[in-house]
């Protein structure tokens, strides 16, 4: 079995990675998008990044394009409107698929490790997309872009958290702050 840590990855601009070269930090892994509803969350999600990085925590970043096609960009074009609109600094990586047949071993892994999402809402994020006509994928499936991963600096996956979760949401900075402390 391959541990969480050793999946391969690609960063935005096409390097290997792999979250092994960020173990001991604190880990906020979010499916982005730029054309969501949510994408004003960039800007919450740099202010935390801001916030901790200093004690070893780092917000990374997965475009992808399983929703309502709300990520339709290249890597290129991703990543230049996340700097110039959001003047992201957080890790991005390569655009991947977070659901389906082609759903990347990251987030397979990430949904078999915490198969529930907290919803700061109690699940308004699901009515709100049943509401628009939009069928919300059953759990352990990710449920639209935005959805939030807390990984503690020994690789566990300890937290996830609904999309319509804001990156200044009181429970989301108390995970962070269990998981640095």
């Amino acid at each position: 079995m391959t541990m969480i840590q050793d999946i391969p990855l690609k960063t935005i601009d096409g390097k290997e990675d792999s979250l092994a070269n960020h173990a001991g930090k604190v880990l906020l892994v979010v499916n982005v998008a730029s054309k969501c509803g949510l994408t004003p969350q960039y800007d919450g999600l740099e202010k935390l990044y801001a916030a901790y990085r200093d004690r070893g925590f780092e917000v990374l970043g997965f475009p992808a394009n399983n929703f309502g096609a709300q990520e339709p960009g290249t890597d290129t074009e991703i990543a230049e409107f996340c700097a110039l609109t959001y003047d992201v600094d957080f890790p991005l990586f390569s655009k991947i698929s977070v659901v389906g047949e082609d759903k990347h071993p990251l987030y397979a892994a990430l949904t078999a490790a915490q198969p529930t999402a907290t919803s700061a809402n109690g699940g308004a994020m699901r009515e709100r997309l049943a509401g628009h006509g939009i069928t919300p994928n059953p759990e352990p499936e990710i449920l639209w872009n935005f959805e939030k991963f807390l990984i503690d600096r020994g690789g566990a996956v300890v937290a996830r958290f609904s999309p319509d979760t804001a990156p200044d949401d009181p429970a989301l900075a108390a995970a962070i702050e269990r998981a640095l402390a």
